[in-house]
């Protein structure tokens, strides 16, 4: 149950601190948190967490990252229902907290409260077909950076650090597209609360980040052949 618990609180800690960043600090200018803000909120969640709970439950935070764990030989098929569950249970905890304090400020309009979407509702405007395409190989980037800074012959504590890099600059890249998911878990936590189209789209944060990670891993398998 401390693995389980471990997710459930780490994936809190992630949605709380990333979509709370976009939805209270960078609806607010004057601040200057902007994307690259909102992009390392999300990164320091991972780091921040990998040191936390790294030992008790590997920190995936992700159904993605266990999924394409599972795919790599490196997770047991019959832990990722629970682990599943533990993140997106964790993610609608933090979004809920999240909405009670956005909601005490005065004319409080939820909006896209942090959504992932396409089309008329990426920052961008990007089609469908865009959002697939930057989610798979986003979240398939990711998941290669998280084989190679855990395996055994990389340098020992560093990975946390890679990762959380890795997650920032994902961020960079895609807010634009999609306002960046790669994690099925952060994306429903906040599209229960937007409603409406946030949970019509929300079947592509769900297939484009697994499909993702298990192309990931098996590339990375591929390159490796000599992982442990």
């Amino acid at each position: 149950m401390n693995k389980y618990a471990a997710e459930f609180v780490g994936t809190f800690w992630l949605v709380l601190g990333g979509c709370g960043s976009a939805v209270l600090a960078a609806a607010f200018p004057e601040l200057g948190i902007g994307l690259a803000g909102v992009s390392l909120a999300f990164g320091l969640t991972v780091l921040t967490m990998a040191y936390a709970i790294g030992h008790i439950s590997g920190c995936h935070l992700n159904p993605a990252v266990s999924i394409g764990l599972f795919a790599a030989g490196r997770f047991e098929r019959r832990e990722l229902p629970v682990y599943i569950a533990a993140q997106v249970l964790g993610g609608i905890a933090a979004a809920s907290v999240l909405y009670l304090i956005a909601s005490g400020q005065p004319d409080f309009v939820p909006g896209d409260f942090a959504s992932n979407g396409y089309g008329e509702h990426s920052p961008g405007g990007y089609s469908l077909l865009s959002a697939l395409v930057c989610e798979i190989v986003m979240t398939a980037i990711f998941l290669f950076v998280i084989l190679g800074a855990t395996s055994r012959k990389a340098p020992p504590g560093f990975a946390p650090i890679a990762i959380g890099l890795c997650l920032t600059l994902i961020h960079l890249i895609s807010i634009p597209v999609t306002n960046t998911s790669v994690n099925p878990a952060r994306s429903t936590a906040v599209a229960v609360f937007a409603g409406d189209w946030a949970l019509t789209q929300l079947w592509l944060f769900w297939v484009a980040p697994i499909v993702g990670g298990i192309l990931g891993a098996l590339v990375y398998k591929a390159i490796d052949k000599e992982q442990e």
